[in-house]
């Protein structure tokens, strides 16, 4: 089985760490983006500290960076932290886009496998005793956990009918 490769917003990524132990004097990391060692200034500067403690250098190619000189230390540091607004900018512009959405009465994820008539067949033919949970979750193609949300649901707004009649 094929692994897939680790997201450079995580710090546990195991080649990224075996590599680091293997670094000596005068080895020098090179990668083809700087997002691709990390998407967080605060991880790549750790990166970059272990690096510069084995005694080895970095260059990014892509965005021409050489911390083997002290220009190109200052440009991974500036290079780094728009990296990192780039990254939060991203992550506020989905927030308000989903916000934007459920405002609007979309909501994400998958569309419902089950209509409501098929859910209350399913909730009343197990309640009555008709059928059981593993019956009813064959006959629709959903797993026997939905089958048992969909019959609580039932139950708490049977439930709740009836104390709103008393």
């Amino acid at each position: 089985m094929q692994q897939s490769p680790a997201s450079g917003g995580r710090w546990d990524r195991p080649k990224l760490l075996e590599m680091i132990g293997q670094l000596r004097d005068g080895d020098v990391v090179v990668v083809w983006k700087l997002d691709r060692l990390s998407r967080s200034l605060k991880d790549m500067l750790h990166i970059m500290e272990r690096i510069e403690l084995a005694g080895a250098g970095f260059r990014s190619l892509t965005e021409a960076i050489d911390t083997t000189t002290a220009a190109g230390r200052m440009m991974m540091q500036m290079v780094g932290s728009f990296a990192e607004f780039e990254r939060a900018m991203i992550r506020e512009r989905t927030s308000a886009g989903l916000a934007q959405a459920r405002a609007e009465g979309r909501i994400g994820g998958r569309r419902p496998k089950l209509g409501d008539k098929q859910r209350r067949e399913i909730a009343e033919s197990v309640t009555s005793g008709r059928k059981s949970g593993a019956e009813m979750a064959r006959l629709y193609g959903v797993s026997e956990p939905t089958v048992s949300r969909i019959v609580a649901a039932h139950r708490q707004q049977f439930s709740q009918q009836q104390r709103e009649q008393a």
